[in-house]
């Protein structure tokens, strides 16, 4: 079976890899120095301290791997779950933030995406957001360059992962993976931190985490930096913030006491985090940052503009109309996918009406064993569909997985199940939302997406770690299960696609669980720590600056 992840486990990959390439680093590294402007373009850079003076060089590498905690979760019932899209009050001076992350998977970049689309919504040209891959970027050799290659490899052996994630979150591993990281990554990374960030010739005014490995390191990198070199472990002025991308358990590197502050997704990991020493007052609970799709009102079905307003409007006012949560107050929608939006976005997506649909997805990189879910659904709906009568929907999504694309595709379905075939997609809001149920792996960003979209999960596979955690999460929210054999997957959604009933009562607890303001809180939380930082700068700057005059004023 395939995985597909959105997290790394660097820690017992190195204490499994880099032992053994040790003997052979200095000679490595001696023949990258002198190859490594050849492959890499160079650019010229500002580090800024107190103010910008100082020249760098930068250059570029690879990538990593991540890893997580196992234990089921809850959402926030502290934070407000009421959708909000209104501006709020925004300082006249730019700011910059770099968020720092790994492309193992789609969740990293996806969560650093939907930040940066918030700050354009809520601040719109207010704040100017640096992505980077950094072990991508600036790691500087093998195997800390090769992460991403070397990550598709570990997950498709469930057992090899298991193995460097334990070894990883263990005191040895966290210790390894902290000296190695200081030792080979400290003067690449401080390139990355320090070139210009922006519009700017300034390095960032903020760094934002959102990989578990781009803690511990940064936030030396940023001691030095604030202290012109002085300190690593004390004198950080830059703020510095974690947004945990993980839900029902996270790796410990996830969780540093340094931080200003602590974005978590769950009462779960509210918990790791203070089991690794992070204060209370640090943690903030709100949810997963999303795609904008999920949350932004200028998203839905495309085309003039006119459907996605309309679209939008429909869900909105069955928000409104929801009732309100036992439990925290929150408002509940009874709708989610109200009948004119969902039957809007099935004309836009070629869909047929009122078939009782499953979306099957891959991820982006279509692992997970989509051809053999797949087949063995549509044999399921199709002879169903000739017991009962009824005709079946499935929308296949593949990813990047061509190969399964061009199986599927060239399938033979049968009569009775209607059946749509898609490589990767930019719209997974759409087919979500046009879905009855989804068939997926335990992602944390696809379970909660589905669960605002009120879509019952069957999980079909998960990360042993960290995505170990998501299965209860889900099943224990009452709007889904987990099952890795195919034909129990076929034979369950078979079984909830057949009772109106038990669709509605799994769809309002996906409902009930949903978080869609958190990725628009998280960013108004990030922006008032910048626009606060950049406010007493500025008013430093000034005090400085009238006591410098002040001693250069001649007494009479």
């Amino acid at each position: 079976m395939k995985f597909h992840n959105t997290t790394t486990c660097l820690s017992g990959l190195m204490l499994s890899a880099l032992l053994l390439l040790v003997p052979i680093i200095v000679e490595y590294t001696t023949a990258f120095s002198l190859t490594q402007h050849h492959h890499h373009q160079q650019h010229q850079h500002i580090i800024r301290s107190s103010s910008c003076p100082i020249t760098a060089t930068r250059t570029t590498a690879r990538n990593i791997l991540q890893p997580t905690i196992p234990q089921h979760a809850s959402y926030s019932t502290s934070s407000s779950n009421k959708f909000t899209t209104s501006l709020f009050a925004i300082p006249k001076e730019k700011g910059t933030i770099q968020i720092l992350m790994s492309d193992t998977g789609g969740g990293h970049r996806a969560s650093a995406n939907a930040l940066r689309d918030a700050f354009d919504e809520l601040y719109p040209g207010q704040i100017e957001v640096d992505i980077v891959d950094i072990f991508t970027d600036y790691g500087p050799f093998f195997p800390l360059n090769a992460f991403v290659p070397i990550y598709k490899i570990m997950a498709e052996y469930p057992i090899l992962w298991e193995i460097t994630y334990k070894s990883g979150a263990t005191p040895l591993g966290l210790w390894f993976n902290e000296l190695m990281l200081e030792i080979f990554c400290f003067e690449p990374f401080k390139e990355c931190m320090s070139r210009a960030s922006g519009s700017t010739d300034c390095r960032a005014d903020m760094v934002v985490s959102v990989h578990p490995l781009t803690q511990d390191i940064p936030l030396k990198i940023l001691n030095y930096l604030d202290t012109e070199g002085k300190s690593r472990t004390q004198g950080r002025t830059t703020p510095f913030a974690t947004v945990v991308t993980d839900l029902g358990g996270a790796h410990p590197t996830w969780f540093n006491p340094g931080v200003d502050k602590c974005f978590v997704p769950s009462d779960a990991l509210n918990t790791a985090a203070r089991d690794r020493n992070v204060k209370p007052e640090q943690i903030v609970q709100y949810g997963l940052p999303i795609r904008r799709g999920f949350w932004s009102e200028d998203r839905g079905s495309g085309g003039d503009g006119s459907d996605a307003k309309n679209f939008w409007e429909d869900w909105w006012t069955s928000i409104m109309s929801g009732e309100k949560n036992k439990d925290d107050g929150s408002t509940v929608p009874k709708g989610g996918n109200t009948a004119v939006a969902k039957e809007k976005l099935r004309n836009n997506l070629g869909l047929k009406q009122n078939l009782p649909t499953v979306l099957i997805v891959g991820g982006g990189d279509g692992m997970g064993g989509i051809v053999p879910q797949a087949k063995a659904m549509g044999e399921k709906l199709s002879a169903k569909g000739v017991q009962d009568g009824q005709t079946y929907q499935m929308v296949i999504v593949c990813g990047n997985n061509q190969n399964a694309k061009q199986v599927l595709s060239s399938y033979d379905w049968g009569d009775n199940v209607n059946v749509i075939v898609n490589g990767f997609v930019n719209n997974m809001d759409e087919w979500m939302r046009s879905s009855d149920v989804i068939v997926t792996k335990a992602g944390p960003g696809t379970i909660a997406e589905a669960s605002i979209c009120g879509l019952p999960c069957m999980l079909s596979s998960y990360l042993p770690g960290q995505e170990e955690g998501n299965v209860p999460f889900v099943q224990e929210a009452g709007f889904g299960t987990y099952s890795g054999n195919p034909i129990t997957i076929a034979d369950t959604v078979s079984t909830w696609l057949s009772s109106p009933e038990m669709l509605s009562t799994m769809k309002e607890a996906a409902l009930a669980a949903a978080r869609p303001s958190a990725t628009l809180d998280i960013a108004r939380d990030l922006a008032t720590m910048l626009f606060n930082h950049k406010k007493n700068l500025s008013q430093t700057s000034k005090s400085k600056q009238i006591d410098t005059e002040e001693a250069l004023v001649v007494p009479q």
